[in-house]
């Protein structure tokens, strides 16, 4: 008989309204799926048509557009959209010259109200609408008379995200993003800054990516240094609707794993001075630690006026990994959010991008910082008054994401390399591999299969 391992439910007093509450278990079956998905140019066809160009993206975050005319550029595969501030709003176009195909903007950012186009001079307002064709009275009235404008794009913001979707007719977002009401928006990212942006080139297919990040089940084998401080079989994973999913990491205790569940190792005194505990007057075991985070947090929170009345204790240790369809992975905490974007290559279905931006919210105190494992460098402006510059790093170029972010990037070349062996027949997921599986449905979902 196969033994189920049964996830943690990290507060069984939550009320269901919680946001913390445990998600009713999902029946998402047991099939084995095909391999070739990861290595066919086909299924890269077939999820640009059905996935990459009729979903909802995440293109940006709204603090990066404080003034109108701030614009940035959003890239998938082919194609490129400005985002920009208007004075209507935020807005998105795609990234072309309605009169021969140029692309208007090259600078990844910046300011302008005005979009003139390199080729021949023709300008449009930010809003969308033609400005000037160069001179006109050359052109027959019949080609011009629909005063070509810039083609939009569906944009919306939500909970401090700015999201695009290149549908006809796409389905409202807040009925599909399939996150409870008040998730995301209890982060207050829309007061976050980009504190660091770092787009890098991995040696494998963009779902690999995804897979990597939405367990914790590989975290004692490819990143031994976690065990000391993440409860990784204490893991609560949750199931919600069109594919969003996430997983309740507890920070600050060491894994069941590991032999030592009483000695406050180096990696949780790392964690107590982080939420300003001194750990040579900590008298405590291991533990007490995430304890001690919490109310050391609510202490903060009491004497800086940060309202973390509004996060439950769990919120305040551990990380809430946050899974929104198809490609994105958001590592929250009350103190910064992590945003990855696993984006396909422009050719290659056996490379990806992986897209980092670390937002940290504004506090004016020493001991607070983002945590350790968003690997942010050393000396980092984290003060968030300068939007820094994207990082941009190609394959097998260290891209600086610490040690653990850099572990993975170094191992998934291996896993898709190893896909393409005649011995491999198709992914064998456990419980704790769960949110693996509700991915994929959701992807056949969307590929009609």
């Amino acid at each position: 008989m196969n033994r189920i391992i049964p996830t943690a439910i990290l507060n069984p007093d939550a009320s269901p309204e919680s946001l913390e509450a445990k998600q009713p278990a999902i029946n998402n079956g047991a099939e084995i799926y095909g391999k070739s998905g990861y290595f066919s140019h086909e299924q890269v066809e077939q999820e640009w048509e059905k996935i990459w160009t009729d979903s909802w993206l995440i293109a940006g975050v709204s603090t990066d557009l404080p003034n109108v005319g701030d614009y940035f550029l959003f890239r998938v595969r082919s194609e490129s959209l400005i985002i920009t501030k208007t004075a209507e709003g935020i807005k998105a176009f795609y990234n072309v010259c309605p009169h021969r195909g140029a692309r208007l903007i090259t600078e990844e950012r910046g300011n302008k109200k005005v979009f003139v186009c390199p080729f021949h001079s023709w300008s449009f307002h930010n809003n969308g609408e033609l400005r000037t064709i160069t001179d006109e009275d050359t052109f027959q009235e019949a080609v011009i008379c629909h005063r070509p404008g810039l083609t939009a794009a569906a944009c919306q913001e939500y909970a401090g995200l700015i999201f695009i979707s290149m549908a006809d007719q796409p389905p409202a977002l807040a009925d599909v993003i399939g996150l409870p009401e008040g998730y995301l928006e209890n982060y207050q990212i829309d007061k976050m800054r980009v504190v660091r942006h770092v787009r890098s080139e991995w040696g494998s297919n963009w779902k690999v990516g995804v897979e990597a990040f939405y367990e914790s089940y590989h975290l004692h084998a490819v990143h031994p240094e976690t065990r000391g401080v993440m409860g990784d079989l204490n893991v609560q994973y949750d199931l919600y609707p069109h594919g969003a999913s996430r997983m309740i990491v507890p920070l600050g205790q060491p894994s069941p794993r590991q032999a030592d569940q009483t000695t406050v190792n180096e990696g949780l005194q790392w964690m107590l001075q982080e939420s300003g505990v001194d750990p040579a007057t900590f008298e405590g075991s291991a533990g007490d630690v995430r304890a001690a985070i919490q109310q050391a947090k609510r202490d903060r929170s009491s004497r800086l006026n940060l309202g973390y009345d509004r996060f439950a204790d769990g919120q305040l240790s551990d990380s809430w990994a946050t899974g929104i369809f198809p490609n994105v992975q958001i590592g929250c905490h009350p103190e910064a959010i992590f945003l990855m974007r696993f984006m396909p290559h422009e050719t290659d279905p056996e490379r990806f991008w992986y897209d980092t931006m670390t937002l940290l919210f504004p506090v004016n105190d020493p001991d607070y910082c983002p945590p350790a494992w968003m690997g942010l460098p050393e000396g980092t402006d984290a003060t968030g008054a300068v939007r820094p510059e994207t990082e941009t790093f190609l394959l097998n170029e260290d891209p600086g994401l610490g040690l653990v972010l850099n572990q993975d990037a170094d191992f998934l070349p291996s896993v898709q390399e190893g896909m393409r062996s005649k011995a491999f027949k198709g992914q064998l997921w456990g419980e704790q591999e769960q949110r693996l599986r509700h991915f994929h449905v959701e992807l056949e979902r969307r590929l009609g299969r």
